[in-house]
C-alpha cells in the first residue's frame, strides 16, 4: 500500500504538472463568495481531474474512487489548498450526496447516480433550507406525495448553492401529512431541468449570486429516487451533514492561514501593525487558527469511525467564528480605505479580496448550520444538557 507520504509526493507532483498551459490562471479562482469566477473553465479543469482519477480519491474502488485512506485524503486536500488549485465545483456531489448514496442508497442508484459524480458529468445541490426552516430542518414545509411510479414535490428550498449550475438537487421533503418536526420526512433526488421547477439567483451582499431559491410546483421525479425508506429522510440527511464535516476542512484551513498571513503582510505594509490593538488581535487570530486545526484533527477521530459525530459542531462553530471576526480585523487593518469600493457605488465586481471576505464570511456563522443550531447540538447531544424548551 502506498504510504500517505508516497501519495502526498503524487499529488503534489500532478497538481505542478498540470496546473499549466490553459489550467494556470485558474490558481486562487473560485469558493466562497465567488464561484462565478471561471466557472466554465473550473468545471473543464475538476473533468480534466476526473480522466486522471483524481476525483472522488476517498470513495471506494469499486465505485470509482482510489479507495484513500483518512490520512491519504487529508494530504490530497492540503496539497490541493497548497497548490492554490482553484475551488473545486463538484464538492456537493463528491462530498456529500457520493458517501450517502455508498452508505445508503440502493445497488440501482450507485449504478445511477455515482458514475456521473465521479465524471464530472452531473453536479448537484442541497435542498434543505426553506425561508421558515432554515438551520432548522426538522420544521421543513415542502412536501411530496406518492403520485403512481413518480414522487411529486411542491414547496420552496432557499440558500441553494450553485443550483443554477447543477442538474439534480437532493431535496428533504415531507411525505407523511400530518407528520411533524423531524418525523415523517424523506429523502429524494429531483432532476432541475424538468417542468415545475423554478431556479432563482438571489443576489447577495456581494453583489454576486452563488446561492439560489428553488420553488418546486407539482415536479415529478421517479418513484425509486428516493433514499432511504419513506420517512427516514431525518436520518440520511443528518448523515450528509456529517460527511460535510468531512476531511476537506483540513484543506479549507490552509487556504484560511493564506489569507491570515496575507492579512499580516498588508498590517506591516501600511503600519497598522504598529497599533497594539491589532496587532493583538493578529496575534489571537494566529493562535485560533491554530485551535482549529486541533478541533479538526480530533474531529477525524469521528470520521474515521464512519460520520463525525456531533462534536463536529464545536469545529463548525468555531471556524465560522473566527472567519467572520477576521473580515473585521482585515477592514480594520484597511482603515478608511476599506469602505470604498475600486469601482465605486453598486460596482460590486470590483471588491476587493479584504471587502469581499468581509461581505461574504458574515454567511459562515449562517450556513452548515447557524451558530445558535450548534449551540443547541453541544448542549444537549455533547454535554447532556436538557433539550430546549419548545412552545
Amino acid at each position: 500500500m502506498t504510504s500517505v507520504e508516497e501519495f502526498r509526493t503524487e499529488v503534489r507532483g500532478w497538481l505542478r504538472a498540470n496546473l499549466t498551459g490553459e489550467f494556470a490562471a485558474l490558481r486562487g479562482r473560485g469558493g466562497p463568495g465567488r464561484e462565478h469566477e471561471a466557472f466554465p473553465e473550473r468545471l473543464a479543469w475538476e473533468r480534466h481531474m476526473a480522466a486522471a482519477g483524481w476525483t472522488c480519491v476517498g470513495w471506494p474502488v469499486e465505485y470509482g474512487g482510489r479507495g484513500a485512506t483518512l490520512e491519504q485524503q487529508v494530504a490530497f486536500h492540503e496539497e490541493y489548498a497548497l497548490a492554490d488549485a482553484p475551488a473545486r465545483v463538484n464538492h456537493i456531489g463528491e462530498q456529500l450526496l457520493g458517501p450517502t448514496l455508498i452508505a445508503f442508497g440502493t445497488p440501482g442508484q450507485r449504478a445511477r447516480f455515482l458514475p456521473p459524480i465521479v465524471a464530472v458529468r452531473e453536479l448537484w445541490c442541497q435542498g434543505y433550507s426553506e425561508p421558515d426552516a432554515g438551520s432548522d430542518l426538522a420544521n421543513v414545509r415542502t412536501r411530496a406525495e406518492r403520485d403512481g411510479d413518480a414522487w411529486v414535490v411542491t414547496g420552496q428550498k432557499t440558500w441553494t448553492s450553485l443550483a443554477h449550475e447543477s442538474h439534480w438537487c437532493f431535496v428533504v421533503a415531507r411525505t407523511e401529512p400530518g407528520s411533524a418536526r423531524h418525523r415523517g420526512l424523506s429523502y429524494l433526488l429531483v432532476p432541475l431541468d424538468g417542468p415545475g421547477v423554478d431556479v432563482r439567483p438571489i443576489t447577495q451582499l456581494t453583489g454576486t449570486s452563488e446561492f439560489n431559491e428553488v420553488f418546486f410546483d407539482r415536479a415529478r421525479t421517479d418513484a425509486s429516487n428516493i433514499v432511504g425508506a419513506p420517512g427516514e429522510g431525518w436520518k440520511v440527511a443528518m448523515a450528509t451533514l456529517g460527511f460535510e464535516r468531512g476531511v476537506s476542512t483540513l484543506g479549507q484551513q490552509v487556504g484560511f492561514r493564506r489569507e491570515l498571513e496575507a492579512l499580516i503582510g498588508l498590517a506591516r505594509r501600511n503600519g497598522s501593525a504598529e497599533d497594539p490593538l491589532i496587532r493583538d488581535r493578529l496575534a489571537r487570530a494566529w493562535i485560533g487558527l491554530e485551535t482549529i486545526r486541533f478541533n479538526a484533527l480530533r474531529m477525524l477521530d469521528g470520521v474515521a469511525a464512519g460520520a463525525p459525530g456531533p462534536e463536529a459542531s464545536i469545529g463548525k462553530i468555531y471556524w465560522a467564528t473566527w472567519h467572520r471576526e477576521l473580515g473585521e480585523l482585515a477592514m480594520d487593518v484597511c482603515g478608511a480605505d476599506g469602505m470604498l469600493a475600486a469601482g465605486g457605488p453598486g460596482e460590486h465586481d470590483d471588491l476587493d479580496d479584504w471587502q469581499r471576505l468581509f461581505l461574504f464570511s458574515r454567511s459562515d456563522t449562517l450556513y452548515a448550520g447557524s451558530n445558535e443550531i450548534q449551540r443547541n447540538i453541544i448542549a444537549e447531544r455533547v454535554l447532556g444538557l436538557p433539550k430546549e424548551i419548545r412552545p
